[in-house]
């Protein structure tokens, strides 16, 4: 198919949906979803005739949509949970995860994007976080977020009749139009930033951050040190809220020992929230997204590994053991689909102890297997069957038009931008082969940086213009990505080439979306003094020969932290 007729042909489908036996407003997909669509067109839409009646008998059943519980932490690889034997070898073991794995689907191929922010980003919204400008790792102060015209899951799943809750890590910005609580949740406690901030406290700059960085009080007067005001003391541990009422600040930084109390209000709240709405007619989708730790560490160890993050994952799965317990006591595990995953790989490059490839090569910032590919479970007693392990490609950001399937709240996903997500409600509910993707296109910030074809991978970044070098990987042969090749895998060349130019394409109708930047922790109702000072500007307008807010949006938009955690190419 040549790429002007493609591009045509997508245009009809989305402009006039209707001469076509599609629905009459379809998703605006990415333009390799068409070329899969050409070829299953039939097979999908068959298959889709009995997904629909499955799911309406189902309600019948149950008076109710299914319940989403969505539960996803941090810098994990794929192996270190769900598979006993990987860590039968490493001295730690997770068995109320584990068990979920036996007893549902064990996902072995479920991509996301290389670190914290983005994939946030793109698993609430269904769309790679290029596209709406979140690709940067947020730090205080980020002076950007998530933007006001983002469509969450929330929001979709509230408009089909959803209770809606989020609690735990959100890393979606510091900025007003991304609090949570504008975002579609009901109700919200959430993290805007990662675990750094757990840094910004006395203890560690005593033992970890550079003299004076953080508390130059505690060190004697440095008659040099003249513009104090830059450091970043008004961050927050959380922020919480309800939909339309006011935002207040949890905790009390630079306090440690409070921040060690987030991750048990975190599940307390979930648990409280899961109890309220269990006999209610209304469904719930619940975001529980761990903390998981500090970047201090523990005080002891509950692992013989005592790696950092083998003592989070195993203090973390004790309380996943109490929450399936729970949804059992209220005769609701039947009615719900758990969704357990990683949102990246782990922090291998000047990462803490315990954090390493484990099957495949790199970690958070790259754009090798091991930076986007994580452990990822999914369970629903007597609807997903137990004991599978699926080797179908599927991205993070198909949970968002999967879940709006399950919960009849599809006509509410947005048809004016694309929507990367695929729905997967076959490859959960009739298991292994599927997928309707086999495809995955791998950014490091705004840059294209390698695509996955089935078996096979090209990277984009560090490739030679001009004759094709030793780009080209077949994932079934080399997994870890460490033989590159040239002329065997030359027949994919033109494959790769046309899947380029089909999405930067469509990209060119459905442009890329800049950061959305602003002043940080705006209206919040119990905001301490530096807080407050820290959502004003340093300098007035027209005291300076520049405009303080031109700054803030000048920040450069691809400010590469990952460089010193990725490859670096």
């Amino acid at each position: 198919m040549g790429i002007k007729r493609f591009v045509s042909l997508v245009t009809a489908w989305v402009l006039i949906g209707a001469s076509a036996p599609l629905i009459a407003k379809p998703i605006v997909h990415d333009a390799e979803h068409y070329v899969l669509l050409a070829q299953y067109k039939d097979k999908w839409e068959e298959q889709d005739q009995a997904l629909d009646k499955k799911l309406a008998e189902l309600e019948q059943k149950h008076g109710k949509k299914p319940n989403i519980i969505h539960i996803m932490w941090d810098d994990t690889p794929v192996g270190e949970i769900g598979v006993p034997e990987i860590q039968k070898l490493r001295g730690w073991e997770t068995p109320n995860m584990n068990e979920i794995a036996r007893q549902g689907i064990n996902f072995m191929r479920m991509y996301t994007e290389p670190s914290c922010t983005p994939s946030r980003a793109a698993v609430i919204t269904g769309r790679h976080a290029v596209r709406n400008g979140m690709y940067n790792v947020g730090f205080p102060y980020e002076y950007g977020g998530l933007a006001e015209e983002e469509v969450t899951m929330a929001e979709v799943l509230s408009k089909a009749g959803y209770a809606t809750a989020f609690y735990g890590k959100a890393h979606l910005g510091d900025v007003e139009s991304s609090y949570l609580t504008n975002q579609g949740f009901d109700e919200a406690m959430w993290a805007p930033y990662n675990q750094v901030p757990s840094l910004y406290v006395p203890q560690a700059q005593l033992g970890v951050l550079a003299p004076g960085v953080m508390f130059p009080e505690m060190f004697p007067e440095d008659p040099y040190d003249m513009d104090k005001g830059w450091r970043p003391k008004g961050y927050v541990w959380a922020l919480e809220g309800t939909k339309g009422g006011p935002v207040r600040e949890w905790g009390t930084p630079p306090d440690h020992d409070d921040y060690m109390k987030i991750e048990d209000e975190f599940f307390k709240r979930s648990e409280e929230f899961i109890r309220k709405k269990a006999k209610s007619d209304q469904p719930f989708y619940l975001a529980l997204w761990p903390q998981i730790t500090s970047f201090m560490g523990f005080p002891d160890r509950v692992t013989v590994s005592g790696g950092f993050l083998q003592e989070g994952l195993a203090r973390m799965d004790v309380r996943i053991g109490e929450l399936k317990q729970l949804l059992e006591e209220l005769d609701i595990d039947d009615n719900t689909l758990v969704v357990l995953m990683a949102d990246n790989g782990p922090m291998v490059h000047n990462g803490p102890p315990g954090m390493v490839e484990t099957l495949y090569t790199g970690g958070k910032g790259d754009y090798t297997e091991g930076a986007v590919r994580v452990p990822a479970i999914a369970y629903w007693p007597g609807v997903i069957e137990p004991g599978q392990v699926i080797g179908d490609i599927l991205h993070e950001t198909d949970l968002f038009t999967t879940f709006a399937r399950l919960g009849g709240a599809t006509q509410y996903i947005p048809r004016d931008r694309i929507i990367d997500g695929v729905d997967q409600t076959a490859l959960f509910l009739e298991g292994d082969t599927n997928s309707r993707r086999d495809y995955v296109h791998i950014y490091t910030g705004p840059e294209l940086a390698a695509t996955v074809k089935g078996r096979y991978k090209k990277h984009w970044t560090g490739a030679k213009k001009g004759l094709s070098g030793p780009e080209f990987y077949d994932l079934y042969n080399d997994p870890r990505e460490v033989s590159g090749m040239m002329l065997p895998m030359y027949p994919a060349k033109s494959m790769f080439n046309h899947m380029k130019t089909r999405h930067e394409l469509m990209k060119e109708k459905y442009p890329d979306k800049g950061q959305n930047r602003d002043l940080p922790f705006t209206n919040i109702e119990n905001a301490r003094p530096e807080v407050v000072e820290a959502s004003k500007m340093r300098v007035k307008k027209g005291d300076a020969p520049f405009d303080p807010r031109e700054v803030i949006k000048k920040v450069p938009e691809w400010d590469n932290t990952s460089d010193s955690w990725g490859l670096g190419e």
